[in-house]
């Protein structure tokens, strides 16, 4: 039962999480941390539940970027600059991470929680910023529906990256949660282009994330088992849907399971 069970939350973490560029981390942990806290999954710890989840997001951030590839729409360079800036600060983040136990963990996490459901609310209230791309390095796509230019100063690409790493080390949520808002408000990416640059990032920094959590011996490795062949299947099927669906409904349905799931996990810290 329990495998079946891990089964459906890989499966669901990696459509959500390459269908809007998350990395899939905001869905697997809370439910991975639900399944212990009732007793159907032994050994769950905030260590073990960020363990597994990053090395899931190795084979979430592979099967999507991909997909992607082939659709054009990963800009590889913007990919490693963010990387470099969040390499480090999954490794601090993952350090960190020792030191918390469950109640406090879910207390910070179901805290990140709310704020990721609020920035979904708000991202499309929020006006562009055009400074970064003014005063930034620039790049130009193409598609079908037009030319969009896009841009940002590296130095502030690699600070908030860094800051993004810290979160997904320590919670391992991916980052392409923060990532994703950043690059559509902040550098003007076109969405499609955001998306597919954010899970190239998500996969990146998952392997320093796992190298970490691995040398930690933080990874329940007979949960990886069923997870990690769900989730990758789970990211071709969100990347296949992310260019015909309108992902705008979806990204309502995750506010709402994201703020509940949040306003859960923080009673459950405090009681």
């Amino acid at each position: 039962m329990e495998w079946v069970l891990l089964v459906i939350a890989g499966l669901c973490s990696g459509i959500i999480g390459a269908l809007v560029g998350l990395g899939g981390g905001v869905i697997l942990v809370p439910v991975i941390v639900y399944l212990g806290s009732v007793g159907l999954l032994d050994g769950i710890t905030p260590q073990t539940v960020v363990g597994l989840s990053v090395i899931m997001m190795i084979f979430t951030g592979l099967s999507s970027t991909i997909a992607y590839m082939k659709k054009k729409t990963v800009d590889f360079k913007s990919g490693w600059i963010f990387f470099a800036g969040s390499a480090p600060g999954t490794i601090l983040g993952a350090f960190v991470n020792r030191g918390l136990d469950l109640p406090s963990f879910q207390l910070y996490f179901g805290i990140m929680m709310v704020f990721l459901s609020l920035l979904l609310l708000i991202r499309k209230h929020l006006k562009p910023v055009h400074w970064f791309v003014k005063n930034g390095r620039k790049t130009t796509f193409e598609d079908g529906t037009g030319t969009y230019v896009y841009g940002y100063p590296i130095w502030f690409a690699l600070l908030l990256t860094f800051g993004i790493g810290f979160s997904s080390g320590l919670f391992g949520i991916g980052g392409g949660s923060m990532l994703v808002p950043a690059m559509l408000l902040l550098f003007l990416f076109p969405p499609h282009v955001a998306v597919g640059t954010s899970m190239f990032m998500v996969f990146l920094s998952a392997l320093v994330n796992s190298v970490t959590h691995i040398s930690l011996g933080n990874v329940p490795w007979l949960y990886t088992i069923p997870v990690i062949p769900a989730a990758y299947i789970g990211a071709k099927i969100g990347a296949y849907l992310n260019h015909r669906l309108n992902s705008d409904s979806l990204v309502i349905v995750l506010q709402i399971v994201l703020l509940l799931l949040g306003v859960r996990s923080i009673l459950d810290g405090i009681m």
